[in-house]
């Protein structure tokens, strides 16, 4: 397809342009000493200039991504081409046993449409080899790092696109309602501003390579214990500012799809909830895209499923939990029937089609060379890319390094943390040593955790484990004794009378579905004790070792009643670090990367599971009804607000170097406001900081205390110092307002709060 004019003129402007004109120029250029003689070769140079620019100029023209009408007027043209079975094709998967990807569609291929391959997992591709593990999204949180979780995203999207998929099924942004949720880890935390902000950046990084994202689960989907048909009942202002304010951002950063989920929202089925699909997606969420089912969560009647603004089903051949009402020529059916308009079965196509269009998924695209059935992804006509690069083992190593959230080091002397050249040193704890490659979906937990388990999990081929790394580098410096079990006599053994402990623990979480239970956890966790005995192992070795470094690996807040002992003189919560676990940690723990430790923790640690004020409903006669009445005060602000003071609060993490906050300044504007701040690093070593703005609504406006508005990363030298603004657009100042179903700014005084942590505040004013 030619680039239109507009595509054309924006062409011409970017540098990239220019640069392909030199490059073009310089290849084909005659000699300026050629004669008439010559005239045949200039000539054939000079078409072959044009012919070689007019392709450099398609290509890059069809990486441009269309606008959403540009798109919409292409899907509505084609759309009128295509047959009752065709349309039907696209909007019903071809079942599990009939792709080589998790999910896909039929293909047109008298127009050039190819089939729709979609594939998990949010954190790197599932079912297949020669891929990079990327971190969670929970510790993509942890970065507090706009900059890390868009390269993220891109990075996702080019290994997803060079294995031939289309379809991204993620970013997962389902609020942390309890920190025992078993996928709770696929997203970005309790705090719906910071999911947010991750969900945004994740969009935007993926769909800038061709890749179309799919935001899931919409919504409320909080707990793995009865997820096919529980009933999550929310108030409508606790449901717009909690649980869909993420989903709204993936909007503003023009996501492609939305996966509606299991659970009922107030009775309803998400599948087939036309308030939800419909009212709040749609109309007053602006969404453009299109609507794919969870795999197997639509139920009742086609007519309900379409009225309500589903679009696609998937994966098209589960009649499993009431699932499956689209094919078996349930949608044609319908359609012959007079069930369900032409017109609006065209206006289901014409979605899918937009969303394909938009970021010019018409052009050139690899083939599919994996098969997900496959336990390894081999398999017919499988090709084994490897798009793993070192640039994603980079930046996967960056991540799992930034997220490292350091929670306390009581540096003195040789103790402490960044580590020197220890003689001696034990690494201690099975969650040290590498896991078992060959597990299925991750569903077991024999070594170091880097991501949960289920169809969010992938292949853990290339870990590299914390003890294979540390000896790595100390091989010319230290000797290094492990001990690989939680065996709590043997790690005894191996502490004692050595220069440093680092002793390693985790608590592990997945997907219920259809999957195994793993250690008699049903996806969702049990409690938040760490497994395997690892605080008595904690206690143990503290006991013996003046000099114990702890390292938490986990899904989220674990018991750390340890924390206060004298001899733990460092602790590291690393979280679901992804493959690069190893070496990110080396970076943290001797002090190689000067940017961190820079990680915050995306989620309060306190001593008791009480003071978090939404239980998992673990038992029940039938689907329960879950009412949320905790409504807005989850996680801290439920802490704040009853006067508990958390272990580790939110937004928490400590650096190896000092800052310093100064000169307020807050400049209200007509619909908004800009705060600005001066960080200076006080200490003697390079460090990051990242500063956070949480805001005080009017006492009469009904929020909690104060909720996170704004985030930062600062990278500093020593004296160093730098002017972070912080802006706040209309919605930040503003509350659900359920009367006139908009966003209404309350009147009153508003609280700045600027600091390091959720509870600790450097600076604060009023406008």
């Amino acid at each position: 397809m030619l680039p239109t004019m507009q595509e054309r003129v924006v062409f011409e402007k970017t540098p990239q342009t220019q640069r392909i004109r030199t490059r073009v120029y310089h290849l084909v250029q005659v000699p300026r000493s050629f004669s008439g003689s010559t005239f045949a070769v200039a000539t054939a140079s000079f078409l072959l200039s044009l012919f070689l620019y007019c392709l450099l100029l398609r290509t890059t023209a069809e990486t441009q991504a269309r606008t959403w009408d540009d798109a919409r007027a292409l899907a509505i043209a084609t759309t009128a081409q295509l047959t009752l079975d065709e349309k039907v094709g696209i909007l019903i998967g071809k079942g599990i046993s009939g792709s080589r990807c998790i999910g896909d569609t039929g293909p047109v291929t008298r127009l050039n449409i190819p089939n729709l391959c979609m594939n998990d997992g949010p954190a790197g591709l599932r079912a297949t080899k020669g891929v990079t593990g990327f971190p969670a999204g929970i510790n993509a949180a942890s970065t507090f790092s706009r900059r890390l979780m868009r390269a993220r995203g891109v990075a996702l999207g080019e290994e997803f696109r060079g294995k031939g998929v289309r379809v991204y099924l993620g970013p997962a942004m389902d609020i942390m309602r309890s920190p025992k949720a078993g996928r709770a880890w696929e997203s970005f935390g309790p705090d719906p501003w910071l999911g947010g902000e991750g969900a945004y950046e994740t969009v935007m990084g993926v769909q800038s390579t061709g890749v179309m994202a799919c935001a899931k689960h919409l919504i409320a989907n909080n707990q793995e214990h009865w997820r096919y048909g529980l009933s999550s009942d929310i108030d409508d202002r606790t449901l717009h500012e909690v649980y869909w304010w993420p989903f709204l951002r993936s909007i503003e950063a023009d996501v492609s799809a939305v996966m509606c989920a299991y659970n009922r929202l107030n009775q309803t089925s998400s599948c087939h909830n036309k308030n939800l699909l419909t009212n709040v997606l749609r109309k007053e969420g602006g969404f453009k895209g299109f609507v794919i089912s969870d795999w197997g969560a639509t139920h009742d009647s086609v007519e309900d499923n379409v009225d309500a603004g589903l679009d696609m089903e998937q994966p098209g051949d589960w009649i499993v939990i009431g699932g499956g009402v689209y094919g078996n020529n349930g949608l044609k059916n319908a359609v012959q029937n007079k069930k369900i308009s032409e017109s609006t079965l065209n206006g289901m196509v014409t979605n899918v089609l937009t969303s394909y269009y938009k970021i010019n998924q018409d052009g050139p695209y690899p083939a599919v060379n994996f098969d997900a059935q496959k336990p390894d992804g081999s398999g017919p006509n499988n090709k084994n890319v490897v798009v793993r690069t070192a640039a994603h083992t980079a930046l996967a190593r960056e991540i799992a390094a930034a997220s490292a959230v350091l929670l306390k080091n009581n540096k003195s002397g040789s103790l402490g943390l960044p580590l020197g050249q220890p003689r001696t040193i034990a690494v201690i704890g099975q969650d040290a040593k590498m896991p078992s490659p060959d597990c299925n979906l991750n569903m077991c937990n024999d070594g170091t955790m880097v991501i949960g388990w289920g169809s969010g999990s992938y292949s853990l081929d290339y870990v590299v484990p914390p003890v294979d790394a540390i000896k790595s580098h100390l091989s010319h410096t230290g000797v290094v004794t492990s001990s690989l079990s939680n065996d709590i006599r043997a790690a005894v053994s191996a502490a004692k009378g050595k220069d440093v402990a680092i002793v390693f623990a985790n608590a592990m979480s997945g997907e219920l579905g259809f999957y195994d239970i793993v250690v008699g956890n049903m996806g969702d966790r049990n409690d938040l004790a760490l497994w395997w005995g690892g605080s008595s192992m904690i206690e143990a070795v503290a006991a013996v070792n003046k000099n114990t470094i702890v390292v938490i690996h986990s899904v989220g807040p674990v018991n750390m009643g340890w924390s206060n002992h004298l001899n733990i003189t460092g602790i590291i919560y690393a979280g679901a670090p992804g493959e690069q676990t190893g070496p990110g940690l080396v970076d943290v723990l001797w002090g190689l990367n000067p940017r961190y430790p820079s990680g915050r923790l995306p989620f309060a640690i306190s001593d008791n599971e009480a003071d978090y004020p939404a239980p998992i409903i673990y038992n029940s006669d039938g689907f329960p009804t879950i009412k949320y009445t905790e409504q807005l005060l989850l996680d801290y602000r439920y802490m704040e607000s009853t006067g508990i003071n958390p272990r580790f609060d939110f937004g928490f993490g400590l650096s190896y170097t000092k800052f310093e906050y100064s000169d307020l300044e807050i400049r209200p504007s007509g619909d908004g406001a800009t705060v600005i701040v001066t960080i200076k690093n006080a200490g003697l070593v390079p460090g990051t900081e990242i500063p956070q703005l949480y805001l005080g609504f009017p006492t009469n406006a009904g929020e909690p205390p104060k909720v996170l508005r704004g985030f930062d990363e600062v990278f500093l030298q020593p004296g160093g110092s730098s002017s972070v603004r912080f802006p706040l657009n209309e919605r930040d100042l503003s509350i659900w307002d359920v009367p006139s179903q908009s966003w209404v700014r309350p009147a009153g005084a508003f609280t700045v709060y600027v600091g390091g942590a959720h509870s600790d505040i450097r600076l604060q004013g009023i406008f």
